[in-house]
């Protein structure tokens, strides 16, 4: 179905598009409001959007509103919304083998393993498929702790690693606290962050190197030998897009390789070309031992995740059985979408698009907002994966709504969310930060569409600034 015209366009003809169908919107949005949980959401106090179809870098809803998604789902579609030949795929397998049990070599599940762990850093070349993320996160400290024989996990503040047992708990943002056990085995630390540094920094080698002693003293005041592993977010995600200074991930490399524990690398949301790389540890030139991924792997067009595995942990269960496992492991549709999505990844040399995206139009297009609005404090981000830091006064630091704020404290950054939506323009907002992650295959001219809906909507968030 083509996506009608932006309604911002007096020229655009709806000759194409489909009719605006207001009945059909309230059915689904009332279907919805009787009989959907929806995740991380006080029931009462939301309303969806009912979303009538989506192509490209855009969706629409029943009304015939065009939105440009600054978001990408949840950033996931990586190569944006209905790729036709990642459609054609699922249908394909669809009518050869819907799914069959995990323990079966199924063609397409084969071929996505060999495709993703010939993109993968080193030689992580054993796979195992979850159904997204966090699943992969508790697949990756089980696989740790049972290597290594050690009960600790070493997580960041300020990161987001899934909402499933484990991963909650390792989880260092507020949506962990309800279901904190307390019991979790989870050491937390400061990973770097200059712009708001824990370490009292000036420059970024100052921040890399007390970051690197912080968590070294943190892993001998806690035992070294209880240690199993440090998990990061490559780049850190919701949490903020802080990209790692020089040297940082590279010592903390270095560091495990010291004190044998395993470093994961928590590559879900950075994985699949979302920062100009395959994956963003190219960026670092490290290895992790364990790598999670999933989102962009088929740009989230049927449920997958997993983890890359290096040859040192994989030997660990040549003899001993794995405990662990999923019933839609590595799912014959989900892999066939997989494999589609990473062949067009390489025929449209996606990766590339990201990179020079982010090098030519967002990221000049970002600090040339920032050099006229006083709401934003720092830009930051690589590839399509960027984050503007909103604040109240920019030689305070202050943030334009305080961490965890209340739904009245977060009055403008709601007020900035609604102009966006107004302008056409679907972000990725949280805390104090909105985010800049189109589909990796977003256009020039789609991007300067964004940038100048972003331009105006950051109006609003100056009212609030000092």
């Amino acid at each position: 179905m083509t996506p009608p015209p932006n309604p911002r366009d007096p020229a655009a003809t709806t000759a194409s598009a489909p009719a605006p169908d207001a009945a059909a919107g309230a059915a689904v949005k009332a279907a919805d409001r009787d009989h959907v949980f929806h995740s991380w959401s006080a029931q009462g106090l939301i309303d969806p959007l009912a979303v009538a179809g989506a192509e490209g870098s855009y969706f629409w809803d029943y009304d015939g509103r065009r939105y440009l998604d600054f978001s990408s789902g949840l950033v996931f579609t990586n190569i944006g919304y209905q790729h036709p030949k990642v459609v054609a795929a699922i249908q394909e397998q669809a009518a050869k083998l819907c799914t069959f049990a995990p323990a079966f070599a199924v063609e397409s599940r084969s071929e996505a393993a060999r495709l993703i762990a010939e993109r993968t850093p080193g030689e992580l070349n054993k796979i195992f498929f979850t159904n997204g993320g966090a699943e992969a996160v508790e697949n990756a400290v089980r696989m740790a702790r049972l290597h290594t024989g050690r009960p600790k996990v070493l997580a960041a503040y300020r990161s987001y690693h899934g909402g499933t047992q484990t991963a909650i708990n390792i989880t260092g943002d507020p949506r962990r606290w309800p279901s904190d056990s307390g019991t979790a085995g989870v050491v937390r630390f400061w990973a770097p962050y200059l712009y708001r540094t824990q370490f009292h920094a000036t420059d970024e080698a100052e921040e890399c190197a007390r970051a690197l002693r912080h968590l070294e003293e943190t892993i001998r005041f806690e035992g070294p030998g209880t240690v199993a592993a440090i998990i990061l977010e490559t780049i850190p995600g919701t949490a903020g897009i802080m990209v790692p200074p020089p040297g940082y991930l590279a010592g903390v490399r270095e560091i495990c390789d010291r004190y044998g524990i395993v470093f994961v690398l928590d590559e879900v949301m950075t994985g699949f070309g979302r920062t100009g790389k395959w994956f963003a540890a190219e960026h670092f030139d490290v290895v992790p031992d364990l790598l999670t991924f999933a989102k962009g792997v088929n740009s989230g067009y049927v449920p997958l995740g997993g983890v890359a595995i290096s040859p040192e942990i994989a030997a660990t269960f040549d003899q001993r059985p794995y405990p662990g496992g999923l019933t839609y492991s590595g799912h014959p549709l989900a892999c066939a979408a997989a494999v589609a999505t990473i062949k067009v990844m390489a025929e449209e040399d996606v990766v590339n698009r990201a990179a020079a995206t982010g090098d030519r139009i967002i990221g000049p297009g970002l600090r040339e907002l920032a050099e006229r609005h006083p709401s934003v404090g720092e830009v930051r981000g690589m590839g399509v994966f960027w984050a503007l830091d909103l604040v109240k006064d920019r030689e305070t630091r202050e943030p334009l709504v305080p961490y965890n704020p209340s739904p009245a404290e977060n009055a403008p950054m709601g007020a900035f969310a609604a102009a966006c939506k107004a302008g056409g323009l679907w972000p990725f907002v949280n805390m104090n930060r909105t985010h800049v992650v189109p589909p990796c295959t977003i256009t020039e001219s789609e991007a300067k569409e964004g940038l100048e809906i972003l331009d105006a909507a950051l109006s609003v968030a100056d009212e609030y600034a000092a």
